[in-house]
């Protein structure tokens, strides 16, 4: 039976390991088609255009056929190591189940965010992040993971501790992002400082009125003494080794200024359309949050998802702390954005490929890893029914 006309032009089928997706819309760097795909190993080998159902092909029915996810900013990990406050968890069924919660989403190349201090519960963040490292580590030496993991570090610049710990881990060949940010209250995210009482108090930490005034004294005179310094730290270290660069929560002009003086190459969060105007007209890639898309905006007060999609101040979607919402803000992208499928996709898929230096995935094309999911639309809701990681099937 033909196999329809080739995509990409024309490749000799192999043999052997060989194995056949078909009736299928695949949903390309440009449009979206009914075809199918031929998998060699861990490699897409052709994409076809028709509606043939080849003996032995997988029939997709009519499902969608799109790249693997990759997720640069998910602190997911974090919730399955302490799900409660107290309530530390053993660290390798931690990552694991949080490694299942992502092939469930779809996500098949991540980047674990995990923080370097933190203002109110420093020696908690440190174990945390020695816990899941030393996990991952063992995970992946055990051929454990379901998907691909690699590493984003968070720098909380008014940490006193962040230099010290950051600098040893420079050298992790799985590091591809650090992140700079300042929590102290009164400012960003948290400029309005009853959320940060307010977030801290679902931590299982409370304070007095007065104890609170005392903490925000604090809090501002750490900044002042470290942010600065350990700014500059940061960047020298993320010269030295190559690595890519994001500010977090810019807020206005100023935050997008200083990132760009610095070298930040993105703006992750922005909290206002003012600041991602400004980030799009320096060059910066802009992440928003698909959870923020989900629920219709941000829980914290912050801009709404869907205003910067319409701004034309969004590149990349982040499920930040759910991760199933990846897939779904796409789709939403598309639905209430006007974005194209591919376009919306993108957001989830090549564009972050892109920035991350991940050049052999992010697209469905000849050649390269054989990422992929299966996706049903279920009324409004976009559905993951298989997800395969490099040719092996995980979902």
């Amino acid at each position: 039976m033909s196999m329809g006309k080739p995509v990409f032009g024309g490749m000799t089928l192999a043999h052997g390991d060989t194995w056949r997706i078909a009736r299928a819309r695949l949903v390309l760097s440009d449009r979206v088609i009914v075809g199918g795909a031929d998998i060699r190993g861990d490699r897409i080998e052709r994409l076809w255009a028709g509606d043939e159902l080849p003996d032995g092909a997988i029939d997709f029915e009519g499902d969608f056929l799109l790249p693997g996810l990759i997720e640069l900013h998910t602190d997911n990990l974090e919730k399955h190591l302490l799900p409660r406050a107290g309530a530390a968890w053993p660290a390798l069924p931690a990552m694991l189940a949080h490694d299942a919660q992502l092939v469930a989403a779809g996500i098949t190349t991540v980047l674990d965010a995990l923080s370097l201090g933190d203002l109110e519960q420093d020696g908690g963040r440190i174990d945390t992040l020695r816990n899941a490292l030393v996990a991952l580590d063992e995970a992946r030496d055990h051929d454990l993971l379901r998907c691909e993991h690699y590493l984003h570090l968070r720098c909380e610049l008014s940490w006193p501790g962040l230099l010290e710990l950051a600098e040893p881990l420079m050298i992790r060949k799985d590091l591809r992002l650090l992140s700079v940010m300042d929590h102290t209250p009164g400012q960003r995210q948290y400029h309005d400082v009853r959320q940060y009482r307010t977030y801290y108090g679902r931590s299982g930490i409370s304070w007095s009125d007065e104890e609170f005034a005392a903490v925000l004294a604090e809090r501002r005179e750490q900044q002042s003494q470290h942010r600065d310094l350990q700014l500059a730290g940061v960047m020298r270290l993320a010269h030295r080794h190559g690595l890519l660069v994001a500010s977090h929560d810019d807020t206005d002009i100023a935050h997008v200024d200083e990132a760009v003086a610095v070298g930040a190459r993105v703006s992750e969060f922005p909290t206002t359309l003012e600041a991602a105007q400004a980030a799009r007209e320096h060059g910066l890639h802009i992440v928003a949050g698909a959870s923020n898309l989900v629920r219709g905006g941000s829980h914290a007060g912050n801009v709404a998802a869907i205003t910067l999609a319409r701004a034309g101040c969004l590149d990349i979607l982040s499920s930040d702390y759910m991760p199933t919402s990846l897939l779904q803000g796409a789709f939403i992208l598309h639905d209430q954005a006007g974005w194209t499928l591919p376009e919306a996709v993108a957001t989830v898929t090549s564009t972050p490929a892109d920035v991350l230096g991940f050049g052999d995935r992010g697209r469905l094309g000849e050649g390269l890893r054989a990422d992929l999911l299966r996706v049903r639309m279920h009324r409004t809701q976009s559905v993951v029914r298989s997800v395969w990681v490099a040719g092996a099937q995980r979902l």
